[in-house]
């Protein structure tokens, strides 16, 4: 019997801990950004959203350089630079003291996210052995979801008690740690296929044509999700459940960690399908009794079945589009990926938003899990078009 090749590199165990401060300080910046425009620098609510869409437009324009930037520079040295910058980004913060200034700096903070959060995902899926590529990218994943609650319990816990300035000088010293840990990550570059020195740019440079199909498939799940970053905690004060949504992603990260071990290796083990579908209906399900919340105790059960749901939904997309393109392309396959996932966060948070102005929080999780049950059909659809095409 052959013995299982590890996942729990030095390297691995780095660039997981480096993404998970980098995505600390990011959900902390979201939650922390609108009040800050409000609170010291005067401005208003609809200002407070623009910083944060400037951050989100910036991200996903430069996802589609990302895998170009990556197969030029070399992953390391990208992923090197990114970090540092993305330092560099949140230590200027200290210094903004006028909205304008604010926003090009969110726009340029938006670029070095972009770059880092792609590379790293590129980096883990290659440090995986391929085997067990699907039960790694779980685990890589687990930083990304424990950071929906460090970030915001550290932004809001902070707020009553220092300055703006203390609080993004702590959010310095985070980025200061994940630096460090980027630089022990060691990587074996898989060299590009040959290409002349002089050549126009095509479309292959900016977009992994082969990731498009499941990437699509996350974008639709992403858009339904936006409803929940943006709009649970209004929806929970609507219904007089304030306080407890702020243990709703306490209990997501809860349950998400539970099946995170199992989802990863039955998906190496058995296949995609078996996780991914009733990951899907259980997503739907949560959404649903979101709808029918009336009471705490459903708050909390609606999510921990998001967590379940929605928790192992990401990285199996991730796993799918990677290992959809040339293992070489693997820069240009998450690029790709999290430029559709982005998207549907980015639309999302916006459509949403209209719809329930007009029918109410209750009724958009209602038609949400419709739509998850209808994407659903979508992923078997673009599985069995993606698999006649390799035969």
């Amino acid at each position: 019997m052959t013995e299982k090749r590890p996942i729990w590199t030095k390297s691995f165990i780095n660039i997981s801990i480096s993404t998970f401060f980098i995505f600390v300080v990011f959900y902390a910046l979201l939650t922390y950004i609108p009040i800050y425009v409000m609170n010291d620098l005067g401005g208003t609510a609809t200002q407070g959203g623009l910083a944060v869409s400037a951050f989100l437009v910036s991200a996903i324009i430069m996802r589609f350089f990302a895998g170009l930037i990556l197969e030029k520079y070399g992953k390391r040295n990208v992923l090197v630079l990114s970090i540092l910058m993305f330092a560099v980004s949140t230590i200027l913060y200290i210094f903004v003291g006028d909205f304008t200034v604010l926003l090009f700096l969110r726009f340029f903070h938006g670029i070095w996210f972009s770059l880092m959060t792609t590379v790293g995902g590129a980096i883990a899926a290659d440090l995986i052995p391929p085997e067990r590529r699907g039960e790694g990218l779980g685990y890589y994943g687990i930083a990304m979801n424990l950071a929906i609650v460090g970030g915001p319990f550290i932004a809001l816990t902070l707020l009553p008690y220092v300055t703006a300035q203390s609080i993004f000088s702590i959010f310095a010293v985070i980025m200061a740690i994940g630096f460090l840990c980027a630089l022990s990550v060691k990587l074996d570059e898989v060299p590009a296929a040959p290409k002349e020195a002089e050549r126009k740019l095509v479309f292959s440079d900016f977009v992994e044509k082969k990731a498009v199909p499941i990437g699509s498939v996350a974008f639709f799940v992403s858009f339904a999700y936006a409803s929940i970053i943006s709009f649970i905690s209004v929806y929970a004060e609507s219904l007089g459940l304030i306080k407890t949504a702020s243990f709703f992603f306490i209990v997501y990260a809860i349950a998400m960690l539970l099946v995170r071990p199992f989802s990863g290796r039955i998906f190496d083990s058995i296949g995609p399908n078996v996780v991914i579908i009733p990951s899907l209906i259980i997503f739907a399900i949560g959404l649903f009794s979101l709808s029918q919340t009336d009471s705490p105790w459903m708050l909390l059960f609606s999510g921990a079945l998001v967590g379940v749901g929605y928790g192992t939904l990401l990285p199996s997309f991730q796993t799918l589009a990677i290992q959809a393109a040339d293992k070489h392309r693997s820069g240009h396959a998450t690029g790709t990926f999290f430029a559709l996932y982005d998207t549907g966060i980015a639309i999302g948070s916006v459509s949403l938003g209209i719809i329930a102005a007009a029918f109410g929080y209750s009724n958009l999780y209602l038609i949400l899990a419709a739509f998850i049950l209808c994407a659903v059909f979508y992923y078997v659809w673009v599985m069995k078009k993606q698999t006649k095409a390799t035969n």
